[in-house]
């Protein structure tokens, strides 16, 4: 049985082990095909255009 102090830590560490996984850059391998995007695929696209200039201000 754990303290609610010992989970609370055990908690933060699961999180920082899943920010440690992240990935760093902006660049991912991602296979993308315009001939067979669909309006949901142009939607990322331009949201994740708009995020990576947000992160460069």
């Amino acid at each position: 049985m754990t303290t609610p102090n010992q989970d609370k830590f055990h908690s933060s560490q699961q999180a920082q082990f899943a920010e440690d996984k992240l990935p760093v850059t902006k660049s991912e391998d991602v296979e993308y095909s315009e001939e067979l995007a669909d309006a949901a695929d142009h939607s990322a696209q331009a949201r994740a255009k708009a995020a990576d200039e947000r992160a460069e201000q």
